[in-house]
């Protein structure tokens, strides 16, 4: 049970023993419209607001000292979440922010390039952000050791966070449906409204989570500067 439960982020379509669901990760550059690049309309207005409302937020909490641009590589990271969070609520559409090996290796690769910009520009910087000012002398140590742990985790917390909150629904979902075919015609009306409902809750979930690891990581690289 609990392997046919799990089985559902399975990749499963091969053809020449590649798995081709990882191809699903990049489908959401066609929900681009393609008038978006000639005649403004609603769907460009739309994304024009999102776009330049997160800008504003991303550059404010970058600062002053930040690169020209740098607020794109954020925006990008959170259109990018978004779409693969969104695409894995339809059927058959294989959830790639489920597994850790894009999570993973978004935090991670993330992570390393501001811990690297950090030590070699900022290094003073970054010694002094392992003791927080009015630290006691004799607690200095435990300090420098909590610190360097809470920065070490960084990259695994932001990718079990995205996973577990997109298996956590999806389960749910498959749970659910899974005894819908031995209830009654009444309950089973209940059940399809309750599933209605978690679909509406875990479309939610889906553009928090992107926010969420979008803001994150624009905190861990507004601390090396």
């Amino acid at each position: 049970m609990m392997n046919n439960l799990f089985s559902i982020f399975d990749p499963s379509t091969n053809i020449l023993n590649l798995p081709l669901n990882w191809i699903s990760t990049f489908i959401g550059l066609m929900f681009i419209p393609y008038s978006f690049w000639f005649i403004p309309n609603r769907h460009f207005i739309l994304w024009n607001l999102i776009s330049n409302k997160l800008h504003n937020e991303f550059k404010t909490l970058l600062g002053s000292n930040s690169f020209k641009g740098s607020t794109f590589i954020f925006i990008s990271l959170f259109f990018f979440v978004l779409f693969n969070n969104f695409l894995g609520l339809f059927p058959y559409i294989f959830t790639s922010t489920s597994h850790l090996n894009i999570s993973l290796s978004m935090s991670l690769t993330l992570w390393l390039s501001f811990m690297i910009y950090g030590w070699i520009n900022n290094t003073q910087h970054m010694f002094i952000h392992m003791i927080p000012q009015g630290t006691p002398t004799i607690l200095m140590p435990f300090m420098v050791l909590i610190e360097t742990i809470s920065n070490i985790i960084r990259p695994g917390t932001l990718a079990v966070r995205l996973t577990a909150n997109m298996i956590a629904g999806h389960l749910l979902l498959t749970l659910l449906s899974n005894t819908g075919t031995n209830m009654s015609n009444y309950f089973l009306i209940i059940l399809i409204f309750i599933q209605i409902l978690l679909l509406i809750l875990e479309s939610a979930v889906a553009v928090i989570q992107a926010y969420v690891i979008t803001i994150l990581s624009t905190l861990y690289s507004s601390e090396v500067n």
